[in-house]
């Protein structure tokens, strides 16, 4: 279903931008307080609703350039991933593991928890996405075969 609304298209535009900012920082600041990649991810997959619902399901998947399944499947790898470097460090799956770097004279704290969040929010978006990609092609695909269908 595509609204053809200048008004709803323009604030689109804008919205959008602040919607995946604001996802973005809370998938970050959600490591150390509320927030996280799975609210970090609703609100991204809100984005991209809005500009779905905005300009169809054709447009919106030539603007996110990557398919809601690949998300998936990276997401998903990169939270793996992100368990395995503590069983390479001897200790059990998930366990938190930081390095400690200078960037500019400033003391930053990398952890593993960062990247299992970072999987976590391509998940979400990921699924969110392809369910509402599907129920809105569904919408088109859909063809009564009775007169009580009707």
């Amino acid at each position: 279903m595509i609204l053809n609304s200048i008004i709803l298209q323009t604030a689109t535009r804008i919205l959008i931008a602040l919607l995946l900012l604001l996802s973005i920082w809370l998938m970050i600041r959600g490591h150390n307080l509320p927030g996280g990649g799975f609210i970090g991810g609703l609100v991204g997959a809100c984005a991209c609703a809005l500009y779905t619902i905005s300009y169809g399901v054709k447009k919106a998947r030539e603007a996110l350039r990557l398919e809601p399944r690949i998300m998936i499947g990276l997401g998903l790898t990169l939270a793996f991933l992100s368990g395995l470097i503590s069983l390479f460090l001897g200790d059990p799956f998930l366990t938190g593991q930081w390095i400690k770097i200078y960037i500019f004279g400033t003391l930053v704290k990398i952890g593993s928890p960062m990247f299992f969040d970072i999987g976590v929010y391509f998940v979400v978006i990921g699924v969110t996405l392809a369910m509402i990609f599907a129920l809105e092609e569904l919408e088109f695909d859909y063809q009564p075969s009775s007169e009580a269908d009707k």
